[in-house]
């Protein structure tokens, strides 16, 4: 008695997920429309997934071209813009061999999959750190310097320290000068390092500022994370400004 349909499509599911394409292959001459399809949606899968491979190896082109140093730091942050919590920013050390897939721009990833890869790459990286510069000190110095500030103690949180550091578009000044720096325009969607940064400074400041909008729930902090979207330009216009905004940031016609 033939295999059903069913059963041949959990071997191709296995057969995906365990690089086992010979289990494929021995179903190709099966002619019924099921397995012909379930074949097709197979073919698709092992597809998508070569480019995903290609494009994260072209991701990799700034670490091979500076291959020679031991420690390759890629630095990014995210909250340059909202009116409201920190600036944060990440300083990620990933393995020479990495191959985590789907890694880029935070920006172009969903929140699920941002998580997802967080988890990942913490867990996967020789070494992370985390900086952040509150709001209290982005009005005090400005949104620029308290960048900075926020990624030098992401580099000074790190447990080795990094050889070189791809910083996404800046030279961070007062950094140790012996490490060098070397700034790439769109460096998130361009280095495998930098993109990593952005996913980790991005979950990371997302997460507080869900919690920021348990304690202040009028602002919609879990949604707009402090951007100035209608909702959060409305409430600052009917409560005010709370402990965590930018005065710096906030004009009177906001209020």
């Amino acid at each position: 008695m033939s295999e059903s349909i069913k059963e041949i499509k959990l071997k191709l599911e296995k057969a995906y997920e365990e690089n086992m394409p010979q289990i494929a292959d021995a179903y190709r001459n099966d002619e019924r429309a099921g397995v012909i399809s379930a074949l097709k949606s197979y073919d698709n899968k092992v597809l998508k997934l070569k480019k995903e491979y290609e494009r994260i190896d072209g991701m990799k082109a700034y670490e091979r071209q500076y291959g020679e140093y031991s420690y390759i730091c890629g630095i990014d942050e995210v909250g340059r813009g909202p009116l409201a919590g920190p600036v944060v920013a990440a300083a990620v050390i990933l393995k020479k061999d990495c191959n985590i897939l789907y890694i880029n721009d935070s920006k172009q990833l969903s929140e699920k999959k941002r998580e997802e890869l967080y988890d990942i790459i913490i867990n996967e990286a020789v070494d992370y750190g985390i900086g952040i510069v509150d709001w209290n000190v982005i009005d005090e110095i400005n949104i620029l310097q308290a960048t900075y500030r926020a990624m030098r103690e992401a580099i000074s949180s790190l447990k080795v320290k990094p050889d070189i550091l791809l910083n996404d578009a800046v030279t961070i000044p007062d950094v140790d000068k012996s490490i060098r720096q070397v700034p790439i325009i769109k460096g998130d969607a361009k280095s495998i390092s930098i993109a990593a940064a952005s996913i980790v400074a991005k979950v990371t400041r997302d997460r507080m500022m869900v919690e920021y909008a348990k304690t202040y729930p009028y602002y919609e902090f879990e949604s707009n994370k402090g951007y100035g979207s209608a909702n959060h330009l409305a409430a600052l216009k009917k409560y005010g400004m709370c402990s965590i905004h930018r005065r710096s940031f906030i004009s009177e016609d906001k209020l």
